[in-house]
Formats: structure tokens, sequence, C-alpha cells
């Protein structure tokens, strides 16, 4: 079984809470900065759940792991080709800020590495082979992140 991402962001939540519980480090922010963590957290949320509701209202696939069936290049896609990824990143770094300590921020770490050299990269093999010069047009114009 290969976890999807939002699976994946769930279980980095719960395991920002139970370090924070446990283990939370030196504290990296207080409040009223850490609520600044909130911002953050609803900006990545907003971004998550827009470019899951772009990709419902065109009616291509979402899923990881499945063979893309649509090359979506407009709305978010214009700016980020992983926009719900970042959108993804971003609620985790901002619940790490919220909570305000060092070792939270390990999940964040997780979750980036497991999308820049797991999830993202077999995304791109998938959109390469069924969009070939389409895709790499458009890889060579919008940056991977942001």
């Amino acid at each position: 079984m290969r976890p999807v991402p939002p699976l994946l962001v769930v279980f980095c939540l719960s395991a920002m809470a139970g370090l924070a519980l446990v283990s939370p480090g030196p504290r990296l922010l207080a409040a009223p900065w850490t609520w600044l963590g909130a911002a953050v957290g609803v900006l990545g949320l907003a971004l998550a759940v827009s470019g899951a509701r772009f990709f419902r209202r065109l009616g291509t696939n979402i899923k990881t792991f499945d063979d893309p069936d649509l090359l979506v290049t407009s709305g978010l896609f214009r700016l980020s080709r992983n926009p719900m990824y970042l959108g993804f990143l971003l609620l985790l770094t901002g619940a790490a800020l919220l909570i305000g300590r060092a070792t939270p921020f390990l999940p964040v770490l997780v979750f980036f590495l497991a999308a820049q050299l797991w999830y993202i990269p077999f995304e791109e093999r998938a959109l390469t082979r069924r969009f070939g010069a389409d895709y790499l047009a458009y890889r060579g114009k919008v940056r991977r992140w942001i």
C-alpha cells in the first residue's frame, strides 16, 4: 500500500501533536507570534482544497498513483505545478508554527521529502509518459513548487 498525500498529512499532524506532548524541544516562537501559524495553515488548506476542487470541476483524476487523464495548466497550476502539495506543506508548517516548538517541524520535513523525492517525481514520470512534449513545455515554464 502506498500512502496517499492526504493520509500522510494526517499522519504528520498526529506526529506533530505527539512530539509536542512527548518531546517538544526548545520554544521557537511565543504567543502572539505563534498565531501566524493559523494564517499560514489556512492559506495552505485553501490552496489544497482549491486545487482539488479545480480537478473535480475539470473531471480529471486526482489520485496520485493513478494514470493522469488531463494535463492541467490553468488556474493555480499556472503558478505552481503542485499547488496541492504546496498547500499541504503550508498547512503543516502553519501547524508547527502554532505549536511554536522545534520538534513538530520534523514531520513538516518528512512531508516535504516525501513530496519532493517520491510523490512529485512519480507524477512527473506519469505526466511525461502520457503528455510528452506538452508536459515538458509546461514543466519548462512553471516551477515545481512556486
